[in-house]
């Protein structure tokens, strides 16, 4: 039975969700995101500005959140008569799984560090007040 179009539109929301909860991204990092896997052809960051109808210092940060997030990878292109210029595509979905599944596993790891410390403290201050029998 095909989904609804509601369904699908709630999972899509919680795909994007993961991008802000494991990297903080923004609305328009995901706009670019989405730009750039529409796309054949890798795009210079003046494309996409113009593909997301942002000033280029706007798109080039949300650009540069991506690239530290690991969404997408730059490329450099050389012209034959010295000089070059970076383009940017998407990386490779079962990677950034890979990515999220690892901070998912480091942050499972923390709290239950945190939760054992938190424990142990307690206990120990637990042990140590002296109970009141009346």
């Amino acid at each position: 039975m095909p989904d609804s179009m509601s369904e699908q539109l709630q999972r899509d929301m919680e795909c994007e969700g993961l991008l802000e909860c494991f990297h903080g991204l923004k609305q328009l990092d995901r706009d670019v995101f989405q730009t750039l896997v529409g796309t054949e052809d890798p795009l210079t960051v003046d494309e996409i500005a113009d593909a997301v109808d942002r000033e280029r210092s706007t798109a080039y940060r949300a650009v540069q959140r991506l690239l530290q997030a690991g969404f997408i990878q730059k490329e450099q292109v050389n012209y034959e008569q010295g000089g070059y210029y970076h383009v940017y595509r998407p990386t490779d979905p079962s990677q950034i799984a890979g990515n999220m599944q690892r901070l998912l596993n480091d942050w499972y790891a923390k709290m239950g560090q945190l939760i054992q410390e938190f424990e142990t403290k307690y206990e120990d201050a637990d042990a140590s007040t002296p109970s009141v029998e009346g």
